[in-house]
């Protein structure tokens, strides 16, 4: 790769699954150890599985009724505050050899690095820095890692996720040239990186199957069908990627929002659901006002059952003057959900976004209001947010927070939908 950038992308192998197995002094790579949560139904998903429950044929992301019958594993519910910890954990055993300013952090278990800069300093070449990096890892936390290194970004990403999981030493290496020569003719189109089932069947339809029938197609036809997202597609089955780890620490989004989702446990009704609605929209206030931002605008979702087959809901209301106060935002809310809802059609999942958020240098006087008793309103908020942030959510509730279908409380408890 001489005369060439550098990249590693480091994901941690059945990462959840992992860290359960060095929790109880078992090896990651033969325990046979599923993460689901015991208390919900078998038709919940196992968030992560062992590679010696993979290699008897369990699927990742599998449901648990789906796992063989007579199978002998075992079953840790999931514990998403200690995956966080080991995740610290491991991205301070980077910082021990490279800049924040060369890490991108993509999800919880997997990074992108530009070595670039450190090659001459570390004396090794980029294959084996990810392998003294996967070594490291493993001796230091028990977690063990697969590593692609490439030319760019996509290149680095695309040998991890193809060949690394599926070399002996869990690590691969790709350029242009290579990734040309190896992966030109790979199917299914799905296991490239943004390649998704749609993409790969409108792809099928123009009688391609591989990235390099991808190259053999008009540009012109590609734009049509695909749009903006052709450009992506192109550079991508060339091997070509020109955005960089600096280019993504200098972003800066045109807007901002800020959104909170939830599947329901179960099916509910609009009544309950405007229970659920108000909950999320005054802990997203609480957000908002811990940023010191305001919102402009509001938008709202509703799915419903899977049994109806029904499409979503989906609307958006104004926000005039801006605020992030819950007393507006909650009537807001509750109106646009009254009028896109299809009455009594089942609901099963919510999400609420405050979009195109700013934050004031100052505040516009209220002519028409009491900005005195706004301003009380703040402060008390700003204290509700304090102690939930020093004692926990559940330290100060409301009392539609103890009523039936109410989630905050349970959720709370959570991080990212499962127990913390």
């Amino acid at each position: 790769m001489d005369g060439e950038r550098a990249y590693i992308c480091i994901d941690l192998k059945s990462f959840f699954a992992s860290v359960e197995c060095v929790e109880r002094g078992l090896d990651p790579m033969t325990a046979r150890l599923v993460v689901a949560d015991p208390e919900r139904k078998s038709g919940t998903i196992c968030l992560a599985v062992t590679p010696g429950m993979k290699a008897l044929g369990v699927r990742n992301r599998c449901r648990v009724y789906e796992i063989p019958k007579g199978l002998e594993y075992i079953t840790a519910p999931p514990r998403m505050r200690l995956y966080l910890e080991y995740s610290a954990k491991i991205y301070s055993i980077y910082l021990d050899y490279f800049s924040k300013d060369d890490i991108h952090v993509y999800s919880v278990d997997e990074v992108f690095i530009d070595v670039t800069p450190y090659l001459k300093t570390y004396k090794k070449t980029p294959l084996e820095l990810a392998r003294f990096l996967i070594s490291e890892v493993r001796a230091r936390s028990g977690i063990p890692a697969a590593a692609g290194v490439g030319s760019n970004l996509y290149l680095c990403k695309i040998a991890m996720d193809i060949m690394a999981k599926r070399s002996p030493d869990f690590v691969a290496e790709l350029n242009e040239t290579t990734y040309r020569e190896k992966l030109w003719r790979h199917v299914p189109l799905t296991d490239f990186w943004r390649v998704g089932p749609g993409t790969a069947e409108r792809l099928e339809k123009l009688g391609v199957r591989t990235m390099e029938g991808i190259t053999k197609l008009p540009e012109d036809l590609l734009y049509k069908v695909f749009g903006v997202d052709a450009e992506l597609l192109i550079d991508h089955a060339w091997g070509r990627e020109p955005t960089t780890i600096a280019d993504i620490k200098a972003y800066v989004p045109k807007s901002r929002s800020i959104t909170s989702g939830q599947v329901l446990m179960r099916d509910y009704n609009e009544d309950e659901t405007e229970i659920v609605l108000r909950e999320m929209v005054d802990l997203l206030s609480l957000d908002l006002l811990d940023r010191g931002c305001v919102t402009p605008r509001l938008s709202l979702w509703i799915r419903y059952s899977s049994k109806e087959g029904r499409p979503p809901s989906h609307g958006g209301v104004k926000i005039d003057p801006p605020s992030e106060s819950e007393l507006e935002l909650i009537p807001a809310a509750l109106k646009l959900f009254r009028r896109i809802v299809v009455p009594g059609v089942p609901i099963r999942g919510i999400n609420i976004s405050f979009d195109d958020i700013f934050c004031p240098a100052f505040r516009q006087a209220n002519f028409f209001g009491d900005d005195d008793a706004g301003e009380r309103h703040r402060r008390l908020r700003k204290t509700v947010s304090e102690l939930r942030h020093r004692f926990g959510g559940n330290a100060i509730l409301k009392g539609t927070d103890f009523e039936e279908g109410a989630t905050t409380r349970e959720r709370n408890n959570q991080i990212g939908g499962h127990k913390a």
